[in-house]
């Protein structure tokens, strides 16, 4: 199923869980915005996927405002792409079913993110954890993508979804492309600012140590003049002995494009307080755009509700088109034509 206009389809999702951070936005959503020339795009908000653990039903409804509007904000503009929201498009369930009556549980039970929620959630673990990446693979299989963003850590389950596409085309003839996994060429991995040693996460006990997209310019700016460095004085990219230093680096390179060398050039003798006073501003430079939007766009529910259905009712169409064939070929009668 190709797209008419000739373009490649892009494919990518992320759970609603609340704020994006710094590595978020360098690592992936920057990227997307970028793909949105010349694609056609879908982004999805996969609320589904965010009920495998326990949550509060008001959180999940607020968090899905909150990630579309940052999304949007970051520059995903829905004039350009397709912004949805997964509990919406009729299929992805229906096709999760289908795809899981061919995937061997013995396939869930090896993937180590399986293996890791498990761990973390003994005391509310179900059959969602186990299953997740069969819905997974139906997100990405039900719109025939032919690029799908991920990070270095989903490569498994592209993997899988690789693999029951095959399965399910050897035995009902060929249907779904084998998705491509597309991961960012190695930039900036952002860490910690209060432990350089662990990525940048939202999950951070210590969340001085975490750099938030919408956080107020007074917040970025204490957060970085705070950040853990070294007790020398000199500003030198060295990860291994100075992993504080090299981090506030990387930050100052991804925001404003000066390499390492011109960086080392500029602070040569200056010491860490005019460096991380550097850092900061040039980050909330950055991010006021990003951050003006999203201010704008969390007091407009009727904005982000009007993105949504349009992204929806491209996605239903694509999606629709699909579930037809794949009903056929597993022998559902299809007696009311979908539209």
């Amino acid at each position: 199923m190709s797209n008419s206009e000739g373009k490649k389809v892009v494919l990518t999702c992320a759970q609603p869980t609340g704020r994006l951070h710094l590595g978020n936005y360098l690592g992936a959503v920057r990227n997307w915005v970028d793909l949105m020339e010349g694609n056609e795009c879908y982004f999805g908000v996969v609320d589904m996927h965010a009920i495998t653990i326990p949550y509060s039903p008001a959180n999940l409804r607020a968090n899905v405002y909150e990630c579309a509007a940052q999304y949007m904000a970051c520059g995903l503009d829905p004039e350009k792409c397709n912004l949805f929201l997964q509990s919406s498009i009729i299929g992805h369930a229906e096709l999760a079913w289908i795809l899981g009556c061919i995937c061997p549980i013995g396939a869930l039970e090896r993937m180590t993110q399986y293996k890791d929620k498990s761990r973390k959630h003994k005391d509310a673990l179900n059959s969602g954890l186990l299953y997740y990446p069969v819905l997974m693979a139906a997100d990405i299989l039900i719109y025939d993508a032919d690029i799908v963003p991920v990070g270095e850590d989903q490569k498994q389950h592209i993997e899988l979804t690789r693999d029951i596409a095959q399965k399910f085309n050897n035995t009902y003839s060929d249907t779904f492309k084998l998705p491509e996994a597309v991961i960012p060429k190695a930039g900036a991995r952002i860490m910690s600012l209060q432990d350089p040693s662990s990525k940048m996460s939202k999950s951070d006990p210590n969340q001085n140590g975490t750099l938030y997209i919408t956080d107020s310019p007074d917040v970025l700016r204490k957060k970085i003049m705070s950040a853990v460095t070294d007790s020398e004085s000199d500003v030198r990219f060295d990860p291994e002995s100075k992993p504080g230093v090299s981090n506030l680096m990387n930050i100052l390179e991804a925001v404003s494009g000066a390499g390492f060398e011109s960086i080392e050039r500029d602070f040569a003798g200056k010491g860490y307080g005019d460096f991380k006073k550097a850092v900061a501003e040039a980050l909330i430079e950055k991010l006021k755009p990003v951050r003006e939007r999203y201010l704008e766009l969390r007091e407009d529910k009727a904005c982000i509700e009007s993105a949504l259905a349009r992204g929806n009712s491209a996605a239903q169409r694509r999606a629709n088109r699909l579930m037809s064939k794949i009903y056929r070929k597993v022998g559902f009668l299809n007696i009311e034509k979908r539209q």
